[in-house]
């Protein structure tokens, strides 16, 4: 299996086609490591507007900020605005921000750029952060190809299939513990029109590498496609990519969400809550939404792994963590707010001040031992945790890759390629053109990022 190691130099060095990425304790003191303070300094945090980073600045002040004396000066961002400004700081090392919020396809790139602060030693002075206590796939995911760990985990996700128990039963059809994709197709047909309104399945068209493409990329991977092969020979005109994209337009076509080609997570998210939609196939992360408080489809949801065909099994992997940037002369205090904000006793404080449904999961072994939270959250929490512990960011297909990732290609250039072939097949979804049409312009795409790689 090919790892980074194969990337190419003056890619992985190419500031202008990272520049264009786009689209969820008390505090440690004597932490190894350079730079910082004993507290009473201040921290500039730049991180992603999403419901869990915005409930962490409210709780900043009142608990981190009070036990250390460091004050965290937040700026938040939608997430598309986030990736833009994230990049074009650590790749200045302007140093204005100490800290960011990084996904597992930005850390190893940026670290082989030289832009991210290794955390090794950090943890190693830090025996309460408890590094064994993270799922070993997030710790995996963001380590860098020289082995050493760039990043923090704030939640993690994977991906499965949420659907109406109460509709499958009064349809008299029964899910799979383990579906195909195909039983997945038979059963959207059966209960599309089970109630008014109501269509089979809610799948992402909206244009976006990660929007459309993510769950995609998963059904690529398990019907035996790849966007290139281990010699990075581009294979989106392959005929089991062909079939794969074709199978997804045409279940999201003939048993989908009205105005599918516009319709990303968000909006499957309230498909489903609303009772337009009697499966969604999406982001593990949803069901804590599903399963909150108030919400009309409370209890009757069930979760299954995600569909596969001729792999054993099919989830992403994704986090939103904590990186340091390589320039920032604050580099103890701001490990001291990461150990905090990942740290065991973060979610303890999240679950108690806010509530179990709320607390930042998917990342650390001991939050599924806490009673509370597996109470909160049943339904899911097995579900959420095997699938993280089942992907393969290294293997997620039929065949050796040049690059890691499941529902993306781990390099630089994967933030427009994807895009622009989102674009494509949203498109195709929108019935503006046909698959065959959307793939043939894909695969010249793909073709020139191929370029860059084939022999390295």
């Amino acid at each position: 299996m090919r790892t980074q190691s194969r990337r190419s130099p003056r890619t992985l060095f190419a500031v202008a086609a990272v520049g264009t990425l786009l689209a969820p304790l008390a505090a440690c003191s004597g932490a190894g490591g350079s730079g910082g303070s004993d507290g009473g300094g201040s921290l500039n945090v730049l991180m992603v507007n999403n419901p869990q980073m915005v409930q962490l600045q409210k709780l900043t002040a009142a608990h981190f900020t009070k036990d250390t004396g460091i004050k965290v000066n937040f700026t938040v961002l939608p997430e598309n605005d986030v990736r833009d400004k994230i990049s074009q700081d650590f790749a200045n090392q302007a140093g204005q921000y100490d800290v960011a919020t990084l996904s597992n396809y930005e850390v190893p790139i940026y670290a082989k750029n030289g832009w991210l602060h290794s955390l090794d030693s950090y943890v190693e002075q830090d025996p309460d952060f408890d590094q064994d206590d993270i799922l070993p796939p997030m710790t995996r995911a963001l380590t860098a190809e020289d082995g050493k760990l760039y990043g923090e985990p704030f939640y993690g996700e994977s991906s499965f299939l949420m659907y109406r128990k109460d509709v499958l039963e009064k349809e008299g059809l029964t899910m799979p513990d383990k579906p195909t994709w195909k039983q997945v197709a038979d059963l959207a047909a059966e209960v599309d029109g089970a109630e008014s309104g109501m269509k089979g399945i809610c799948l992402r068209g909206l244009p976006g590498w990660g929007e459309v493409m993510a769950p995609l990329t998963t059904v690529v991977n398990t019907f035996g496609g790849t966007w290139f092969d281990e010699d990075w020979t581009a294979r989106l005109d392959s005929k089991e990519f062909k079939e794969a994209t074709r199978f997804y337009v045409d279940l999201v076509r003939e048993h989908g969400e009205a105005g599918a080609a516009q319709s990303g997570y968000a909006e499957c998210l309230n498909n489903m809550t609303q009772g337009k939609t009697a499966m969604w196939y999406d982001a593990t992360a949803g069901a804590g939404s599903l399963e909150a408080d108030g919400s009309p489809v409370k209890g009757r949801i069930g979760y299954v792994p995600a569909p596969v065909e001729k792999t054993d099994s099919s989830g992403w992997l994704y986090t939103w963590a904590w990186g340091i940037q390589k320039a920032s002369k604050n580099t103890g205090d701001a490990w001291k707010f990461i150990s905090w904000a990942s740290g065991k006793d973060y979610e303890k404080l999240v679950g108690e001040k806010v509530g179990w449904s709320d607390v930042p999961a998917g990342k650390r072994a001991s939050t599924y031992d806490i009673p509370q939270y597996r109470e909160e959250a049943a339904a899911f929490a097995d579900v959420t945790r095997d699938a993280i512990a089942n992907a393969k960011p290294e293997d997620p297909g039929v065949q050796p890759r040049p690059a890691p990732g499941i529902q993306f290609v781990g390099i630089p250039e994967f933030t427009d390629l994807g895009t622009k072939v989102s674009q494509e097949i949203s498109s195709a979804i929108a019935g503006r053109q046909s698959v065959d049409s959307a793939l043939k312009k894909a695969q010249k795409l793909a073709e020139a990022v191929a370029e860059k790689y084939e022999g390295s």
